[in-house]
């Protein structure tokens, strides 16, 4: 059964506006769901479908979570639900899929009240794409629902964004996130150290639990970011070819990268922001010991460079070489 929170885990805020919108049946056309992945995005915009389609409401607005509607909703399956995302992470939303849910909007829903379009990760739409859902966001007919997932609105174009009602979901404290994985009988040692590590996302929390080689490839990369920071100009190439081979093994990996050299930041500047990487202390106080904060600072900024100029399909293997060649020699 639903609880009030639409058995999410933190984003009161947010789930009590949707909520009162689902309510009062004072509903926005397009709602763009923001923060980064892993943090509950997705779901919040699949309860907000559940919100409006229920069959059988708890109260006005919570939905019962077992009707028909509900379960199709919950898997993304629904006959009135069209789910449009790029094949792969990283990867390119198309002009073509946009123009397919289109049509599909133009039609009556099928069983329920709304036909509800989910947009994930529409930061990785192309241009023509985002023109194509700006046409639709103006020419909605008022049985539908756009719902998008992004990681900042910066990201899209200010056209589509000023049309949506936006939802900047922020990363929920370490502890809550904690709590959440010991009451699923998560081991305390281990429920720390996921914690932290998810950045207070607990979608992330829930996928490092679910997924034990998630922990394993992080392990690799740092133990690979400890054996770069001294290596040759000769093995760093080396390196950067290897992780070019396998573009979203190579975002996967400067993501990782990134959280580390935030960390190593955050002890230079002697911030008390939690780290990520705890488990990592002992290593990231030695570096913090030797650098001083521009140079870490600039580290952070290429690798945040190097992931927009991925999604702009930039050449990996030069990307990735310039990147190790600009490290710091420890």
């Amino acid at each position: 059964m639903m609880t009030n929170n639409w058995n999410m885990l933190g984003h009161e805020w947010a789930v009590d506006m949707l909520h009162q919108h689902a309510a009062r049946g004072d509903v926005r056309h397009a709602y763009l769901f923001c923060g980064p992945p892993g943090l509950g995005r997705r779901t919040l915009a699949l309860r907000l479908a559940q919100a409006l389609n229920c069959t059988q409401p708890i109260s006005a607005g919570i939905p019962c979570g077992q009707c028909r509607d509900c379960k199709q909703i919950e898997r993304m399956q629904h006959p009135d639900m069209n789910l449009i995302q790029a094949e792969t992470e990283g990867g390119t939303l198309k002009v073509d899929q946009v123009r397919e849910v289109q049509r599909s909007l133009s039609l009556k829903p099928y069983q329920a009240k709304y036909r509800v379009a989910l947009f994930l990760r529409f930061q990785e739409a192309n241009d023509n794409a985002a023109n194509a859902l700006l046409k639709t966001l103006e020419e909605a007919p008022a049985h539908a629902i756009l719902l998008l997932t992004a990681d900042n609105p910066e990201q899209l174009l200010p056209t589509i964004v000023s049309r949506c009602e936006i939802l900047r979901l922020r990363p929920l404290p370490v502890s809550i996130i904690e709590t959440d994985l010991l009451e699923r009988g998560v081991e305390e040692e281990r429920a720390r150290l996921i914690s932290h590590i998810s950045g207070g996302r607990p979608g992330y929390a829930r996928k490092l639990i679910d997924d034990i080689t998630l922990l394993e490839k992080r392990e690799e990369r740092l133990d690979d970011l400890q054996t770069l920071l001294p290596a040759l100009r000769v093995e760093k190439f080396s390196y950067a070819d290897k992780l070019s081979k396998d573009k979203d093994g190579m975002r996967q990996t400067i993501l990782i990268w990134l959280s580390y050299w935030r960390d190593v930041m955050l002890r230079v500047a002697q911030a008390d922001t939690p780290l990520i990487n705890i488990d990592r202390n002992m290593e990231i106080e030695f570096l913090a010991s030797r650098l001083d904060l521009s140079t870490v600072r600039h580290v952070v900024s290429e690798l945040e460079s190097a992931l927009e100029k991925m999604e702009r399909n930039v050449n990996s293997r030069l990307l990735a070489e310039v990147l190790l060649l600009d490290w710091p020699k420890i």
